[in-house]
């Protein structure tokens, strides 16, 4: 045998620089490295975590090394962010690539010790420091179950005596449809394709996800005065027609209300004749009869039956759209609300409604600093806890825009208060992620990721379940108590 062949391999290394100091990483573990990406702040994680990105379809948390290291960060237009692989992608951030070099003999003692001031990353000591904050990162990120209701507690919430209503504006009037006729909210788009020859209730059509979506002024439909422009708040409730997906263009979403029936009051016959017969199915009082909100009717909304026809024919062009009853076989909807200018998500199931900020809320002496107070919800009391404090954000949103979003979580009510709720969105199980261990134990806010490609847009999928601790859950519960026969003003 040769000396060549008899000589042990080599291992070459990538040298980076992290602050006045220089360390050398196996290049077998290293995937690639790019340029620092656009990424989502991950509330509550450790603070050498700077956030997720998109990595053609893998969610890669980022990580400042400057932070593991226990040094204070410092803006370098050299950065790079090295791409890891720990059975999923982790990306860590350094201040500049210094060489690819190769080393010594291959082992897990080889490194360029050889060239002084590098300092060698020896096999499981990366590991190691990744581990004082993110627990078990190397292995694949686990699946979690789905924190959406099941079985008896989903059978539980339809069989309630309740009907919830997706409550919006349309030419300045409140009106609402039935929370299960809706398959989703969105933004109304810059851009609509204007179909030529058409009713002018038709508006044209958009694009969803990559579909064509047949789009309809809700204003038309309903014999309301033409309105202006659209502005940035109009929104495009999704609903079903005759089996296919039809968009209804509406001025504004307002809140998300789960309503004893007995709050809802048929029409007055002199209201029902002419072309409003049979639209409008109910009237729900609010605020004590202060304000009231029609609830339209699915089956009676579209009566033009050449208008229907022109819809299913625009529809069954999209031959993706899908036609079972509910959400999309496989889709999960969720309220998509806003904090601190990140897109955050719950499942529809776990959220009782949306309600707006009261003007006044009941303080509780002595409570967490994230406990806004207590509100009176139909003659629940209801705590009241400020999510951007939580989160430990600075600043708050505009306050005509927030508003509280009520969750039930183990059999008790809690209201989490947002900068605004801007969608009710139905995303399929592809682009659902599992989320990387953000956190050195077993909780995790994050429950899941919606990584939606085509819109380049992230959205963190909060489990409600960990939203709160077991010491926080105990506390909110006897403040519950509490204020149960004295309730807030």
């Amino acid at each position: 045998m040769t000396e060549a062949a008899s000589a042990p391999p080599t291992q070459s290394f990538l040298t980076v620089q992290v602050g006045n100091e220089r360390f050398a990483l196996p290049a077998s573990d290293v995937m690639e490295v790019i340029r620092p990406p656009a990424m989502t702040r991950v509330p509550l994680g450790p603070s050498s975590l700077l956030g997720v990105t998109n990595l053609r379809g893998a969610v890669m948390p980022v990580v400042s090394l400057r932070r593991l290291l226990g040094q204070e960060d410092s803006p370098s237009s050299n950065a790079r962010v090295v791409v890891i692989d720990r059975g999923t992608p982790v990306g860590l951030l350094i201040d500049k690539v210094a060489s690819l070099r190769e080393g010594g003999p291959a082992s897990s003692e080889a490194a360029p010790a050889d060239r002084p001031g590098i300092a060698p990353v020896r096999a499981g000591e990366l590991d190691a420091l990744l581990a004082k904050d993110f627990g078990t990162i190397a292995r694949c990120a686990r699946s979690r179950p789905s924190s959406t209701l099941q079985g008896p507690q989903r059978e539980a919430a339809a069989n309630r005596d309740e009907i919830a209503v997706v409550h919006f504006v349309v030419a300045g009037q409140d009106y609402a449809l039935p929370l299960a006729s809706v398959h989703e909210v969105v933004a109304l788009p810059e851009e609509v394709v204007v179909v030529p020859h058409t009713d002018s209730i038709m508006l044209g059509a958009m694009s969803l996800r990559g579909q064509l979506l047949p789009l309809v002024s809700l204003r038309g439909l309903l014999g309301l005065r033409a309105g202006g422009p659209a502005t940035g708040r109009a929104r495009v409730v999704v609903v079903r027609i005759g089996g296919g997906l039809v968009g209804l263009a509406v001025d504004d979403m307002r809140e998300i209300l789960r309503l004893p029936k007995s709050a809802i009051d048929p029409v007055p016959t002199i209201l029902t004749r002419g072309n409003a017969e049979a639209q409008i199915q109910g009237i729900c009082r609010l605020e004590g009869g202060r304000r009231l909100v029609s609830i339209l009717s699915m089956d009676h909304l579209f009566r033009d039956q050449a208008m229907i026809e022109e819809i299913m024919s625009r529809t069954e062009k999209s031959r993706d759209m899908d036609t079972a009853d509910g959400p999309a076989g496989g889709d999960e909807q969720f309220i998509v609300f806003q904090l601190g200018g990140e897109d955050y998500g719950l499942p529809i199931e776990t959220v009782d409604e949306v309600v707006r900020v009261p003007d006044t809320l009941t303080r509780l002496p002595k409570s967490p600093d994230f406990v806004e107070g207590v509100m009176n919800l139909r003659g629940r009391v209801v705590p009241v806890i400020d999510q951007r404090r939580r989160f430990q954000f600075e600043g708050r949103g505009e306050r005509r825009r927030e508003r509280i979003l009520v969750v039930r979580i183990d059999q008790m009510q809690a209201g989490f208060l947002v900068d605004r709720v801007s969608e009710v969105l139905s995303i399929p199980q592809s682009q659902l992620r599992p989320t990387p261990d953000l956190a050195a134990d077993e909780s995790q806010v994050i429950d899941r990721i919606a990584n939606i490609e085509v819109e380049g847009r992230m959205i963190l999928l909060l489990n409600p379940r960990e939203l709160l601790d077991k010491a926080e859950k105990d506390l909110l519960a006897t403040i519950g108590e509490r204020n149960l026969e004295r309730p807030a003003s």
